[in-house]
């Protein structure tokens, strides 16, 4: 009985933190609901987030006693990509080349936690238990987050500027509300497909994940949604027979690079048809300066977090050209660049093209739903970083979905005796 009290409180952590590393909902409450279309007062005094960050290093601690229990366990799953551990050497030791060494320190230490509750998570739980998990988990968002727009649309909604009346639920933007729906809808495709009771239920928390999606008008968020559900039934293909699957995966390549050509060649207007202009909203105008500014320190980066900070950080030119502050480089793969140098970016990429093999192994050879998680969470991650940051992001959600995919899908390959072993502690 006291076991199964454990396991309940282990899980309901779990849960709790899968919202908390979301982004949701401390930030807005600490606030006071401010933000981007809230209007703030001039000279306001700045957030405290202590009590955010105190969580977060609760979590941390109680996740590497967790992961110590089961010490055996934990070893073998952290030696089965080490390319995620290199980049965490790599951000702990760029403190010596920082452009901001103390903001370096701090926040490298929280990418190493992150990397620990991840950790935990790959080696305590299957696939389809860390599914069931964020299935409850974005119930809970779901729920908090019509009750914020409903109940208290100060915290709920923008409230002036270009994205006024657009819902942001729990998160202190409309895109984080819709990033973190686009992949509440792919958890609950899933769950849904795989159910074999109470379908119902993971049918209505991805109705109410579109509904949200909508509502927080944020377009990219859709568009990258919508394509990943599009290419589950591509990825179908896979399981197929050799002299089929072959010939059928030639004729979709065809297809879409023929489609990215007219994608391409009509831009202009497809992205005036969603409200959106040629650049991104800014973004494709200062990306030649953050590559002249790579390129001024191409090997190992300007540090941890050390590009974009103040008037005085090495990000500042980029801000005196563009005429306006972006916090980030709005692609993943460039703050990666400005993060990590190249022997960063070789890494990630190194350790992204193995998980990617590995998902398609598992796809290949198990027939259940939920194989498909691998593939379909790497294509929404590379879609995500085209245009917003979230790769090797302390205390972010889409980060640790994919540290702990990776790890994961490292487990599905191990041979029995060496699962065996592990299991024996």
């Amino acid at each position: 009985m006291i076991n199964k009290y454990l396991q309940v409180t282990e899980r309901g952590f779990v849960i709790l933190s899968f919202l908390i590393y979301s982004g949701g909902p401390l930030p807005l409450l600490l606030s006071g609901g401010a933000g981007q279309g809230i209007d703030e007062q001039e000279g306001a005094d700045p957030v405290d987030y202590t009590i955010q960050q105190s969580i977060f290093f609760a979590n941390y601690f109680l996740s590497l006693f967790l992961l110590m229990i089961r010490w055996k366990k934990s070893i073998y799953t952290l030696s089965k990509d080490p390319t995620i551990w290199l980049l965490m050497v790599i951000a702990l030791g760029s403190f010596f080349w920082s452009f901001a060494p103390s903001v370096t320190r701090a926040r490298s230490i929280a990418l190493v936690g992150t990397s620990l509750f991840g950790l935990y998570l790959a080696a305590r739980y299957s696939i389809r238990e860390q599914l069931q998990l964020l299935g409850w988990s974005f119930a809970l968002i779901i729920i908090v987050s019509f009750a914020f727009a409903i109940l208290i649309p100060h915290y709920g909604m923008m409230a002036s500027g270009v994205h006024s009346g657009a819902w942001r639920g729990i998160y202190v933007h409309k895109n984080v509300l819709g990033k973190v729906m686009g992949i509440g809808g792919l958890t609950f495709v899933l769950l849904a497909m795989d159910a074999k009771t109470r379908r119902w239920l993971p049918w209505t928390g991805l109705g109410l994940s579109f509904c949200l999606l909508l509502l927080s008008k944020s377009s990219s968020s859709m568009i990258n949604f919508l394509t990943v559900l599009a290419l589950i039934p591509i990825f179908q293909t896979l399981r197929w027979r050799y002299h089929v699957m072959i010939p059928t995966v030639i004729a979709i390549v065809i297809l879409g690079g023929g489609l990215s050509l007219w994608l391409n060649q009509n831009a202009e207007i497809l992205l005036g048809s969603i409200g959106k202009d040629p650049t991104l909203t800014g973004r494709t105008d200062m990306w030649p300066y953050v590559l002249e500014m790579i390129w001024k320190q191409p090997w190992l980066g300007y540090g941890y977090n050390g590009f974009w900070g103040d008037w005085n950080s090495p990000g500042a030119y980029v801000w005196y050209i563009v005429n306006w502050t972006p916090p980030n480089a709005h692609n993943g793969f460039l703050d990666l660049w400005l993060d990590f140098g190249f022997l960063g970016v070789v890494i990630f990429g190194y350790g992204f093209c193995q998980t990617l093999l590995r998902g398609l192994n598992w796809l290949r050879f198990d027939k259940y739903w939920v194989s498909f998680w691998g593939l379909l969470y790497s294509a929404y991650l590379v879609l995500g970083n085209l245009t917003e940051s979230s790769l090797a992001i302390r205390n972010d959600i889409f980060w640790l979905l994919y540290l702990t995919a990776s790890f994961s899908l490292a487990l599905n390959n191990s041979t029995p005796d060496e699962m065996s072993a592990a299991k024996s502690s």
